[in-house]
């Protein structure tokens, strides 16, 4: 008998990523898709289109698992707040069931890569884990005493909302100087345009006069590339990443950080800041690793798919 098989779908804040995911963890088929500015409507269409474009391969499926970036109360797979994405108050799990036909499980998209990356990735055989991931803004999730941890309303782990810098810049969520907008591969971005106007005629600089733009991705290739200025551009986010994993070892004691998203592609150029910082400043000797996710881009959707497979069970 084949091994049963469900789709996994990780909606992040401008791309969704899914597949079909059998028992034996191996994916089998994927689809991409990118959004910028999409209403309720058309997103919700994205997702639809996306679940039966792979589901034409596999038309076996039992189940979809979903991950969204927004505040899900897990039981009924409601999206109660999203930041990034269109969709407060949106019976999400009820909608995708009745127009897919399958059984649906929702989380949130970091509870969904932290369950894979602690099942079977980076943090597998700790007891204790929160994982960061670094894209459009900052997603967390918390594993304690080895079960994903969602709270008392399954709003638990939005570290990307801790505040560091009570002054700080205005935060999409409301507040200002969240860790989201010091930290996140948009931060790499901006700390790249801040310095290609201190210094108008590098690299940077350039890119800025041509293109009136910034992203964090270019960056990112300069600072591989050797080029100082986008070095210390992507050190200066890494440091204050490091400033948030302070406060989350001294909070909640985890064995190991797990840095995902797209901004972890700058790898030890930005993770080295943030363990210098946290074994300057963190509480008692050095006790938690930071190592980027196992799974690269895909925890979210492994993850997605790993909630329909145990809600199967």
């Amino acid at each position: 008998m084949p091994p049963k098989r469900v789709i996994g779908i990780d909606a992040g804040g401008t791309k969704l990523l899914g597949g079909v995911v059998d028992e034996d963890f191996v994916v089998h088929n994927r689809v991409h898709r990118l959004w910028r500015g999409a209403d309720r409507e058309e997103t919700l269409r994205i997702v639809v289109e996306a679940v039966e474009e792979v589901r034409t391969v596999a038309p076996d499926v039992a189940g979809i698992g979903f991950g969204i970036p927004s505040l899900v109360e897990p039981t009924s797979g409601f999206s109660v707040a999203s930041v990034h994405l269109p969709l407060d108050e949106v019976p999400f799990g009820d909608l995708m069931a009745e127009r897919l036909g399958l059984p649906v499980w929702v989380d949130n998209d970091v509870n969904a890569a932290v369950l894979a990356e602690h099942r079977y990735g980076a943090a597998r055989g700790t007891s204790h884990a929160v994982m960061f991931a670094l894209g459009t803004g900052i997603g967390g999730g918390l594993v304690l005493d080895g079960r994903v941890y969602r709270g008392a309303t399954g709003a638990a782990g939005e570290l990307g909302h801790s505040v560091v810098e009570i002054d700080g810049p205005p935060c999409p969520c409301g507040s200002r100087g969240c860790l989201e907008v010091l930290a996140s591969g948009t931060a790499i971005g901006i700390a790249g345009i801040e310095a290609a106007r201190a210094h108008p005629r590098s690299a940077l600089g350039k890119r800025l006069e041509a293109d009136g733009a910034i992203r964090g991705t270019f960056v990112t290739e300069l600072a591989h590339a050797g080029d100082e200025l986008a070095m210390e551009a992507v050190c200066s986010v890494g440091r204050r990443l490091g400033a948030g994993l302070v406060s989350i070892l001294n909070v909640l004691d985890p064995e190991i950080a797990v840095i995902g998203g797209g901004a972890v592609a700058a790898g030890d150029l930005l993770l080295d800041p943030a363990r210098e910082v946290l074994e300057a400043q963190g509480l008692g000797p050095p006790r938690m690793r930071v190592e980027p996710t196992h799974f690269g881009n895909e925890s979210g959707m492994l993850g997605a798919a790993l909630l329909a497979l145990d809600g199967l069970e």
